[in-house]
């Protein structure tokens, strides 16, 4: 556990996605990872009962599968800007690129651009490596697909090899779903036991193109 970090891990079952909430102990300034809009109301009920002041609630990317609570939160929240990658080409308060880093008190989060999935996914890094926030980029032992939203297998090889495998092993990766009960992963695993993105770009790249999802 980070010191002097607020940190929780929710879950939203429809989808299977994780949201993540992240604030300093200190200031109590808080942003929140991928929130669902099913389940707005719980996350804001959580920042107030832990009285963090939630200043942005950010996106790793447009999400096919679930609606993004970001508006709601905008409600529920004074205060509260919604943020996304420029690239998503999506609307938000505040459109972000990489090199971006959000300040949480005295921890940071830094935007790492890792295409691939959509053109518009970002992975949020904790305070230079401690932990990472992949979206679907590299979830536990596997990675989102890349046969819509403008997504490419190839881009996604070269953007996690660049942007996420070279982290420092002992980072712990929180993905923004998981299918099979898993809660996280860490950098050193995904690079030694990832099924997919250990192959060779090729390789990758043809597993990608015939996974025949619906």
């Amino acid at each position: 556990a980070t010191q002097g970090l607020i940190f929780r891990q929710l879950f939203e079952k429809a989808s299977s996605t994780y949201t993540y909430l992240l604030a300093d102990e200190g200031t109590k300034e808080g942003i929140l990872i991928d929130p669902v809009v099913e389940t707005a109301e719980r996350d804001a009920a959580l920042c107030k009962d832990l009285g963090i002041k939630l200043t942005y609630a950010v996106n790793t990317h447009c999400h096919a599968d679930h609606v993004t609570g970001t508006g709601k939160l905008k409600e529920l929240i004074p205060g509260c800007k919604s943020a996304i990658s420029t690239a998503s080409g999506a609307k938000a308060d505040e459109l972000f690129d990489h090199g971006k880093v959000f300040t949480l008190g005295k921890h940071m989060l830094e935007v790492r651009a890792t295409p691939g999935h959509t053109d518009g996914c970002v992975t949020f890094v904790l305070n230079g490596g401690e932990a990472c926030f992949t979206g679907d980029a590299v979830l536990v032992r596997g990675c989102g697909r890349t046969d819509f939203q403008a997504g490419n297998s190839e881009m996604l090889y070269d953007k996690v090899h660049s942007e996420i495998f070279t982290l420092p092993d002992s980072c712990i990766v929180y993905p923004a779903h998981d299918y099979k009960g898993h809660m996280c992963s860490t950098v050193g695993e995904e690079k030694t036991l990832n099924p997919r993105l250990t192959k060779t770009k090729a390789e990758f790249a043809d597993i990608m193109a015939n996974l025949g999802l619906p």
